[in-house]
């Protein structure tokens, strides 16, 4: 009985050792780790610093949440919130109610039936090329109209060189029965087709990051422009603010550096496109395109013929991203990343999202820490001197010569 308490005991003491070896071992094969401060409850949010974009894998695979205790490495499990846009588009029934023209140019009234609100109204023309300007009022009665847009721009270019076609109506949550739009143009505009809609969409939530220009060069007819965002980011946003007062319908790609290469005339970089588009006066919103990490950033214009545009500065953000992470049991917690060979874990709490509490508060990083790696020992060599290797290999010799000696004096 004493030898099985004894044996049980040992092999609970080995197996415990070896799983705290494996839990600190598995720690040891990221590089850096932030305290978790104030962890009050079960459920908390972490707002991720731009730090851990700099230093984490591309697809963010190797984020981990690991708690310490006096015999355990525990994980703690997460999901991964991404403040992007959440689009919503709701189409409005209405029905064309009459044309008409006058001096100022051509009129469509249309009626909605109903009492939803509209925030957007999308035109698209027969005609290819066109410049207009639009006046949209509304009304309950069509005896009092009311203005809701007035000289709002839309433009199709259609060319060997441009393909560009702004002509979506952005507006103000209006509720009419009536709506009037007023198309300024000497020639009959051939509406071919409208849409009244609500968009519901909730904007995104942006971090803003500092830009430094490296440089503005001109090839031939194309403008270079090569930003650094100074650390590796994700990217979603980019609007470059233009001087010019003329219009411009430039297009344009933005790139980001992927790789280097180091060769004999330095490095070489290779250019991922993160976005094609135009360039437009008419639209200044900026550019929106799939979140990615960047640090290094080349935007491309082509002007054709005309002058090159005077850019003042850029405007860079991205998407605020969150941990909302649950903690079930108590342990010093540590966010931790930089391992290349991670994959993206799998938890039941990204599949089972209604247990999942929406006002969980957030809790605050402390410094940034490298992990300390455990030291490789290396295997000293029997002899470390070589006069004791000198003396070992003496006494060889004189043995073996001593048995030589020996057997040729017995034959």
């Amino acid at each position: 009985m004493l030898f099985r308490m004894n044996l049980k005991t040992k092999l609970l003491i080995f197996f415990g050792w070896c799983s705290c070896t494996i839990a600190f071992g598995q720690l040891s094969t990221y590089e850096y780790k932030q305290e978790l401060k104030g962890i009050s409850g079960q459920w908390h949010t972490v707002t991720l610093p731009n730090q851990v974009f700099h230093n984490t894998n591309d697809d963010l695979s190797d984020i981990r949440v690991y708690g310490l205790t006096e015999s355990d490495t525990l994980e703690a499990p997460y999901i991964l919130k991404v403040a992007s846009e959440k689009n919503s588009k709701k189409e409005i029934a209405f029905k064309l109610l009459n044309t008409a023209s006058n001096k100022d140019g051509y009129y469509f009234t249309y009626e909605v039936p109903t009492t939803e609100p509209i925030n957007k109204i999308d035109l698209k023309f027969n005609q290819t090329n066109f410049n207009w300007h639009i006046v949209l009022e509304g009304s309950q009665t069509q005896n009092e109209w009311f203005q809701i847009l007035d000289d709002y721009r839309i433009l199709s270019i259609q060319n060997e060189q441009t393909n560009y076609t702004y002509s979506t109506l952005n507006l103000p949550q209006s509720r009419y029965k009536y709506y009037r739009l007023l198309i300024k143009s000497k020639v009959k505009p051939e509406l071919k087709q409208a849409k009244i809609s609500l968009d519901g969409s909730v904007g995104a939530s942006y971090n803003t990051y500092p830009t430094t220009f490296m440089n503005i060069k001109q090839k031939g007819k194309t403008t270079v422009v090569d930003i650094d965002l100074n650390q590796r980011l994700p990217l979603s946003f980019l609007k470059l603010n233009i001087s010019d007062k003329v219009d411009y319908y430039r297009p344009m790609t933005l790139q980001y550096i992927s790789d280097s290469v180091t060769t004999e005339k330095g490095l070489k970089y290779t250019y991922n496109n993160l976005y094609r588009g135009t360039l437009s006066s008419v639209d200044t919103k900026g550019f929106k395109f799939a979140s990615t990490l960047a640090q290094k950033l080349r935007i491309i214009i082509q002007n054709n013929d005309n002058q090159a545009l005077q850019i003042e500065s850029a405007i860079a953000k991205g998407y605020r991203h969150e941990l909302l992470v649950r903690f079930d049991n108590p342990a010093d917690y540590f966010l931790v990343y930089g391992n290349k060979n991670a994959g993206l874990p799998k938890y039941d709490i990204q599949q089972i999202t209604s247990a999942v509490p929406q006002d969980a508060s957030s809790i605050d990083l402390g410094n940034v820490q490298e992990i300390t790696k455990p030291k490789k020992t290396l295997k000293k060599p029997l002899f470390e001197s070589k006069v004791w290797l000198w003396l070992v290999m003496g006494a060889v010799i004189v043995v073996l010569g001593w048995f030589t000696l020996r057997m040729m004096a017995k034959r």
